[in-house]
């Protein structure tokens, strides 16, 4: 499946910022067998007076961009074409949950896709044993690892609600369990704490993914967001399998990868520094356009 995918990211200020430095992680990646990106397009204004491409760690595009001139409006601007090449459900040939310790201490090995990264405390998944045993008593009865992990990502999405007002970009994972509510981001925080408090390597990914208007009516521009998902390490025969929490969904060609890590921390889109006073207000819109769609 291909598309076309257009994103714009802009940051306003109430007093001009004077300098500002940030990391982008806002275009998709070529990854081997899954997604292929075709065509890129990046457009930063004001115009940096630095800029440099590099991967990270986990394999992710970032770019850095240096800006000295006072603004006070920061603008990212992302356009390219992706082709997805991904299947539905894998097999479930993942081993039984008490034989994953074993398979995951075989491996000797500690880059990027290693488990050995996702298992313990990250920047913004701290293990907490309410979360541990609501994960367990998900997946009680499972005879696999992704069963499991399908069995957890039904019962987070049975019993939370969607609610773009209940919490900030920052909310601790805790809270919005507790308050079993939250967005993408928290659904899959919460995800990937309960299963790694369970034992299984968990990471984030951030991406796009393809909505679908209802019948006889027309896409709407500017109506996509980013949006976010679980993957998890189900044993080496197996290895990573993704899954969206927020609708119940093994991950497809309908989902789009910009970066995978650990947590939210790893793959912001723009984070950085800048020299200012007061706050900020942010905008953001994704169109994402399947090639054929009008």
């Amino acid at each position: 499946m291909q598309y076309d995918i257009r994103m714009s990211v802009t940051y306003h200020y109430p007093v001009a910022a004077t300098a500002g430095r940030h990391l982008l992680r806002l275009m998709p990646s070529s990854i081997p067998g899954e997604q292929r990106l075709d065509s890129s397009r990046l457009l930063v204004e004001p115009d940096p007076v630095e800029w440099r491409q590099s991967v990270d760690f986990f394999g992710n595009r970032t770019d850095e961009v240096a800006l000295d001139s006072p603004h006070t409006e920061s603008r990212f601007e992302m356009s390219c074409r992706v082709e997805r090449m991904v299947g539905g459900q894998k097999i479930d040939i993942s081993p039984r949950p008490e034989d994953l310790p074993r398979e995951i201490a075989a491996q000797a090995t500690l880059a990027s896709e290693a488990p050995h990264h996702f298992l313990g405390n990250s920047p913004r998944i701290t293990l907490h044993p309410a979360m541990t045993t609501y994960g367990q008593k998900a997946a009680r009865g499972a005879e696999s690892v992704l069963e499991m992990f399908h069995s957890l990502g039904r019962a987070i999405n049975a019993d939370f609600t969607f609610d773009p007002t209940a919490t900030e970009v920052d909310t601790p994972a805790i809270d919005a369990f507790e308050r079993r509510e939250g967005v993408c981001q928290d659904f899959t925080h919460v995800m990937i704490s309960c299963l790694r408090g369970m034992g299984i390597p968990a990471g984030y990914v951030s991406g796009f993914l393809r909505t679908v208007p209802p019948e006889g009516q027309p896409r709407l521009e500017g109506a996509d967001a980013m949006h976010a998902w679980v993957r998890a390490w189900c044993g080496e025969r197996i290895g990573w399998v993704e899954y969206d929490p927020t609708n119940a969904l093994d991950v497809a060609n309908d989902h789009v990868v910009i970066a995978r890590g650990r947590d939210y921390s790893d793959v912001a889109p723009v984070k950085g520094v800048m020299r200012i006073a007061g706050g900020q207000q942010t905008t953001q819109s994704v169109d994402v356009i399947p090639l054929g769609d009008s």
